[in-house]
């Protein structure tokens, strides 16, 4: 039996009108009655709804699609756009991190190094990925495949997904802020071009831990943040169940951290999420790491850092009464 739709709370509208369309189309079947008329308005209806519902799209409603189950994961990409990859495993230190994955591929024929933080599908998977939430080895892997990166001479790509590092007595033990610390300050130093594109969720150090790049990009509907709208509502407002209003006012979402810098294109998705239409997404991706990576290997090693300074050092700034501010 196949499973039902996964459904969002705003997506329920929908659901009653393809219910709706599937009964008259049925209707249509067994009564041998032309229903082209009826079945015909009431697609127009879903055509408005879609549009209505997914033009307007609050900052609250864009995390939630960010972590629908059916969107695409770091692993899908690789396997729409990248050809040949091969997984790298371990750190040299402790174990191999599986919510952190990495390893050697192709692109358009090119050499690259991926790192990627992965979620899991079922329940099992998800137990074995720690849910996309990085240990101190997992960083400590991703530093590992970097320096190679930068000692071969290739790109670096790197997939964000993950709501946060794992904040658990194991990696706190294992110094997993050390580990996120210590990758801010080598990716910054690299010296072969990178290239981070936020997939679906980019939870604080967890995220930056694998973002310290020349280009940073970001689907439309995914959300990159310092905290999560959940903490931050816990935080603020005492209460988790603050979480939508929490991420209005982080600002988290990829068209507002266009216009403040902090990410450099959003990558438009089909309609609904790539969920939807997970090849069409890939596809959107493949041409921007095109575009970006053909204007990086342009640049020396001393240009690129130089760019890549520059570009951290002005995130944060903004004007208020004619003041420029940090």
């Amino acid at each position: 039996m196949e499973k039902p739709a996964y459904i969002l709370e705003f997506e329920k509208p929908l659901r009653e009108l393809s219910r709706r369309l599937d009964e008259l189309r049925q209707q249509s079947l067994e009564t041998n009655v032309d229903l082209t008329a009826q079945i015909a308005g009431i697609e127009k209806d879903i055509a408005a709804a879609q549009r209505e519902i997914y033009s307007n799209l609050t900052p609250w409603q864009k995390v939630q699609i960010a972590r629908h189950p059916k969107r695409p994961y770091a692993l899908d990409y690789l396997g729409l756009i990248f050809e040949g990859f091969e997984e790298l495993h371990g750190d040299r230190q402790f174990k191999d991190d599986q919510a952190l994955i990495g390893g050697t591929a192709f692109l358009d024929g090119e050499a690259v190094v991926v790192i990627a933080q992965q979620k899991g599908r079922d329940t099992k998977e998800k137990i074995a990925r720690n849910f996309g939430m990085p240990q101190p080895e997992g960083y400590r892997k991703a530093l590992r495949l970097a320096r190679m990166a930068e000692k071969f001479g290739l790109p670096l790509i790197t997939f964000i997904d993950t709501p946060g590092a794992y904040p658990g007595i194991g990696a706190e033990e294992r110094h997993v802020s050390e580990a996120i610390a210590v990758n801010l300050r080598e990716l910054a130093m690299l010296k072969t071009p990178s290239i981070s594109i936020v997939i679906g969720e980019g939870g604080s150090g967890g995220a930056l831990g694998i973002g310290v790049t020349d280009r940073v990009l970001i689907f439309e509907n995914s959300y990159y943040s310092v905290i999560s709208p959940e903490g931050c509502a816990a935080i603020l407002w005492k209460d988790a169940a603050a979480a939508s209003t929490a991420a209005e006012a982080l600002q988290l979402n990829a068209d507002t951290l266009a216009k403040l810098g902090v990410v450099d294109e959003v990558i438009p998705e089909p309609f609904g999420g790539a969920h939807n239409e997970p090849k069409q997404a890939a596809e959107g991706l493949r041409t921007a790491l095109r575009k970006h990576l053909s204007d990086l290997r342009a640049l020396d090693a001393d240009k690129l850092l130089e760019s890549r300074y520059e570009r951290f050092r002005n995130l944060g700034m903004f004007t208020e009464a004619g003041t420029s501010r940090r």
